[in-house]
């Protein structure tokens, strides 16, 4: 007999995957300015500061307006805190300045291992198991790596290899946010990611710093921030309106949104050698997605 599933209950999920997508075609537009500002001459530090300016002022404004900044201010696990900040700092920096010098279609094949890298982690860090399935995966994802890549390949290019310290860095900052969560409030972690990217980036900021030519282009860079932090917004109501193991899937969504973004403003189509690692990282990571769904149902059986 089959299961009649409540009419609220898929309208809730369709509104989950509307907003993830929403909130990938957002982070798309945020990597594509991007490469558009430094392609034309803006210091890939000083965008980094505008995204993280932004960032700050909305979150601190978030934080005065629930009358937290008290509690914000004094949280658990500081030192942690500052860090995961530092890491998504360093990833944003890391991929900031690779997108000057290759595709987007290669940036998002390159971060799109990052729950591979977590899955790698999350034995390492965390104790939890990795089974032969996983193992597989791991090892399919970091063979679509190295093709995408190709490190031994004529056409290999530096910047690469910082997209990917890039990638492991936000595959930490991940690790990180898993173990925060329930204890430091979603608040104070968004607080202290947009003050830690702000401060760290404020000295280069005012060294590098090149005033906009027109307004469009002060438009573009203050939204830098707005962009990003909407983003994270919407991500975040998505997992409230549905599964984690149903929203995964149209994460990969991003990369259809960076390659119409690659094409249209730059001319840029993805290369035989990045499609076929973009396919496997992609198989793996639906491997590792289909693995977590197996076992949580199995879980749920057995309660």
């Amino acid at each position: 007999m089959t299961a009649i599933v409540p009419r609220t209950r898929i309208d809730r999920a369709l509104l989950g995957i509307g907003l993830i997508l929403l909130a990938y075609g957002l982070f798309s537009t945020l990597d594509a300015s991007v490469k558009w500002l430094v392609i034309y001459g803006y210091p890939a530090l000083q965008l980094g500061f505008m995204r993280y300016i932004g960032h700050f002022v909305i979150s601190t404004g978030q934080v005065l307006y629930a009358n937290q900044l008290g509690q914000v201010l004094r949280p658990r696990h500081a030192l942690l805190v500052v860090l995961r900040g530092a890491l998504v700092l360093a990833a944003t920096v890391a991929n900031f300045i690779a997108l000057k010098y290759i595709p987007l279609t290669l940036t998002s094949t390159i971060f799109f291992s990052v729950p591979i890298i977590v899955c790698l982690l999350s034995g390492i860090m965390l104790g939890e198991t990795v089974g032969k399935l996983r193992w597989l995966a791991i090892l399919l994802g970091f063979c679509g790596i190295l093709i995408a890549i190709r490190p031994f390949n004529a056409d290999f290019h530096w910047a690469a290899l910082l997209a990917f310290a890039g990638t492991i860095c936000f595959a930490f900052f991940l690790i990180l946010t898993r173990r925060f969560a329930g204890v430091v409030s979603s608040k104070t972690l968004q607080f202290y990611a947009g003050l830690v990217g702000t401060l760290g980036m404020l000295p280069f900021a005012i060294y590098f710093w090149q005033w906009p030519d027109t307004a469009a282009q002060w438009a573009l860079m203050c939204g830098l921030g707005v962009i990003a932090w909407s983003g994270h917004e919407i991500l975040i109501r998505a997992y409230h309106y549905a599964d984690a193991s149903m929203l995964t899937p149209f994460s990969y969504s991003y990369m259809i949104y960076l390659t119409i973004w690659s094409i249209v403003l730059f001319d840029q189509y993805p290369d035989a050698w990045t499609l076929s690692g973009a396919t496997l990282i992609v198989s793996s990571g639906l491997l590792i997605w289909f693995r977590e769904r197996v076992r949580q149902r199995g879980v749920a059986a057995v309660h």
